[in-house]
């Protein structure tokens, strides 16, 4: 069985999609539809844009959702998933890719949760930490004893990323290193993302999601909150909005995934994140991806 999987903030690079832009009419007429629904040329920041400009919340997102969801468009009949998963952000393109939503809604539910997230970030600093060499337990624990400090990205087994105020997650550092961590990174990041910090972006993202029409997807879409297959729209809702302050459970769904018979993991977009995370999850599965037109036309 084939599982596609779809990265989140942070594989962005200048370039991304101009390929695809200049050479397929289809992407193409989807790039200038996502300009003309966010109201500025997010086209020109993708495919010349500095990477500082490409770091820009209201931009990153927008630009590693269009260019995953256009390159899934483009692959055709190509793309035939038997399921699909989003780490973060990638869970909305997932959806798309998979049917349960359409590109132009996709387009305004992802730019305003970057928006949204950008403005909790502002209202409250914080910040969060890659945790590597350490059990989930571990973390856990040390997390439960740090008031506002809680497991965010659940990536890979001995790799757990952690959210809260800037003096908690300082905290946690130190605790977690002499628990034994082999590394406790701060990440350069705007905000605590995955952590009750998003609370405000949660509830306005919540409306729009509430307003947005969903249908059943083509397969079973792996969801970051439960880790589980899902496919009826009321429920994938009611997860992608607590999905804002809640853990990725990203770790638990590549395990559900090749439990449910995945033999085959392709990430689509930019970057090569997830593929990373597939082989440190499990080596007996493949894993590859499609990041350009080049790719697809092998």
């Amino acid at each position: 069985m084939k599982a596609y999987v779809f990265p989140g903030q942070g594989s962005q690079f200048s370039g991304m999609g101009k390929d695809l832009y200049e050479n397929n009419a289809e992407a193409k007429a989807l790039f200038d539809e996502a300009d003309a629904i966010l109201g500025f040329k997010i086209t020109d920041i993708m495919f010349a844009g500095t990477d500082e400009e490409l770091r820009q919340t209201k931009v990153t997102q927008p630009a590693i959702f269009l260019h995953s969801v256009i390159l899934a468009k483009v692959l055709g009949e190509g793309f035939k998933p038997d399921m699909v998963a989003g780490h973060s952000l990638g869970e909305f393109s997932a959806l798309v890719a998979a049917g349960a939503m359409t590109f132009a809604d996709g387009v305004r539910l992802v730019s305003q949760r970057a928006l949204a997230m950008q403005k909790a970030c502002e209202a409250a600093p914080s910040t969060m930490a890659a945790i590597v060499g350490l059990d989930d337990a571990t973390v856990e624990e040390v997390c439960a004893s740090i008031d506002g400090v809680v497991p965010a990205n659940y990536n890979c087994p001995g790799q757990l990323v952690i959210s809260g105020s800037v003096e908690g997650i300082d905290a946690a550092c130190a605790a977690l290193t002499e628990k034994g961590a082999k590394r406790a990174l701060k990440l350069a990041v705007s905000g605590a993302f995955h952590s009750p910090f998003m609370e405000p972006a949660r509830a306005e993202l919540a409306k729009a999601i509430e307003e947005t029409a969903f249908s059943a997807p083509v397969c079973p879409v792996y969801q970051n909150v439960t880790a589980s297959a899902e496919t009826d729209p009321v429920t994938i809702k009611k997860n992608l909005v607590a999905q804002l302050t809640s853990s990725v459970r990203w770790t638990q769904t590549l395990q559900n995934m090749i439990a449910a018979g995945a033999q085959e993991f392709v990430e689509v977009g930019p970057g090569k994140v997830l593929q990373g995370l597939v082989r440190k999850t499990d080596r007996s599965v493949a894993a590859s991806g499609v990041a350009s037109l080049a790719d697809i036309q092998q």
